[in-house]
């Protein structure tokens, strides 16, 4: 490994990043925060209830200056502050956009803007804000090949599926940013560069908060939805707490209020939703340790894989899975395979007298000791090769130098494997009723 980036390093991190206990060092006398903040005052927010700070784990966030009550605003953010497509229109874009055929998607203009406007440097009137944006993201899209191919290989799918998603997005905008050139001295090449717009692609899908907005008739009918939230966007993701976001109406301001309350001095929170690690890794760039909702995908290839060699009709059990939804989002949990997940296995392992029952499997019937046996000792086979693979990914990643990007990697496979552990142990205790 490189500049001492071996395992022993990237595991110390994750100890250091799973700690709840250390405390946030505050950040607000930085210069890129101390501008925010003049930036913001000048758009009629001042924020008097949170402060950023760095966090072991969760990296910049924001800190609480008082203890917080439930049902408190934390934040309202006036619309002025919120960078939307009427902020793109109403630029110098806008004329360009407006000729511009077929039009636009909401998500290009937001895309193109960040890119003009971070060129732009000390001319842009949104620079705080571009200043406190990442610099770079870990959405898979900017993974290197080598890392994402130690991912999980649903999620592998998905991340390859994305990297393609984002080059074409590129790829079929280059004619429009053509067009941009008289706006610019350089080359329009090299400013909306693909290295650019995917960082400011990933700032769109990591950083916007929900907002519908009416459509404008000079932008494609895609639903209009985001908007960049400079300050609030600075708020991680915690899946034990419960807000309530929106934008007023009354007050113009995008609204964000807890339902659970936080000590002073402590890290401040909202949920982004009830997402497994994989979704939060696709599209937000991490991993939450501990996750509820984080679980272990099975894929059609694996489920058959270690059925009983005289399994009959495996075709036909196939197709039923796949006509009644049952051939997707299988799962094994922190308590065990999912219901879904044992119900095909289930359906899998009837025997030829049995196979007229499949509908009463669907429904949750139990057909016969036998079958129940035989589905758990499948769902143990299953588990104990995700065990053993996760295992060999955590060995193999020792060969690759990008201790970064392989910490985001190593946290996920870790959770993954407490997952089927828990799991496998569960699966013992339902087969010892069929012993």
């Amino acid at each position: 490994m490189k500049n001492g980036g071996g395992r022993t390093s990237r595991i110390r991190r994750r100890k250091l990043f799973t700690s709840s206990e250390s405390r946030g060092v505050n950040e607000s006398y930085k210069p890129e925060f101390i501008e925010l903040k003049k930036w913001l005052k000048d758009r009629r927010f001042e924020d008097t209830t949170l402060i950023p700070a760095h966090f072991p784990g969760t990296g910049r966030g924001l800190m609480s200056k008082t203890s917080l009550q439930e049902g408190q605003t934390i934040i309202s953010l006036p619309e002025s502050c919120l960078l939307t497509t009427d902020t793109v229109i109403r630029s110098y874009l806008g004329a360009y956009i407006a000729k511009w055929q077929p039009p636009p998607s909401p998500l290009l203009a937001l895309c193109t803007f960040l890119v003009s406007e971070k060129h732009a440097g000390d001319r842009s009137p949104w620079k705080p804000y571009l200043e406190v944006l990442p610099k770079a993201y870990t959405c898979p899209v900017c993974l290197e090949p080598e890392v994402v191919n130690l991912l999980p290989n649903p999620l592998k799918t998905k991340a390859w599926e994305q990297r393609s998603h984002v080059w074409e997005f590129f790829s079929s905008s280059r004619g429009f940013f053509s067009s941009l050139q008289p706006l610019f001295s350089e080359a329009v090449e090299t400013i909306f560069s693909y290295r650019a717009l995917r960082w400011a692609w990933c700032a769109v899908n990591t950083r916007a908060v929900y907002m519908k907005r009416p459509p404008l008739l000079c932008l494609s009918p895609e639903p209009d939805t985001c908007a960049l939230a400079p300050y609030l966007d600075l708020l991680n993701h915690s899946p034990d707490v419960q807000v309530k976001a929106a934008f007023n109406e009354e007050t113009r301001c995008y609204e964000i209020r807890t339902a659970t309350r936080c000590g002073k001095h402590k890290e401040v929170f909202i949920c982004y939703g009830p997402h497994d690690n994989h979704r939060l890794l696709l599209e937000y760039g991490f991993v939450c340790v501990s996750n509820p909702h984080a679980c272990v995908y099975v894929s059609k290839d694996i489920l058959v894989k270690y059925l009983p060699s005289t399994a009959k009709q495996m075709n036909k059990k196939i197709s039923i899975l796949e006509d009644h939804d049952f051939i997707e989002n299988l799962t094994f949990g922190w308590d065990g395979p999912s219901w879904r997940l044992l119900t095909a296995l289930k359906l899998l392992c009837l025997e030829a007298e049995e196979f007229m029952c499949w509908k009463k499997v669907l429904l949750g019937e139990i057909i016969s000791d036998t079958n129940e046996k035989a589905s758990l000792d499948v769902a143990q086979k299953i588990c104990h090769y995700f065990i053993e693979e996760t295992h060999a990914v955590l060995r193999k990643d020792e060969e690759v130098a990008l201790m970064n990007q392989l910490t985001l990697v190593e946290t996920l496979r870790t959770e993954e494997l407490k997952i089927l552990q828990a799991s496998a142990k569960a699966l013992t205790t339902l087969q010892t009723a069929f012993s």
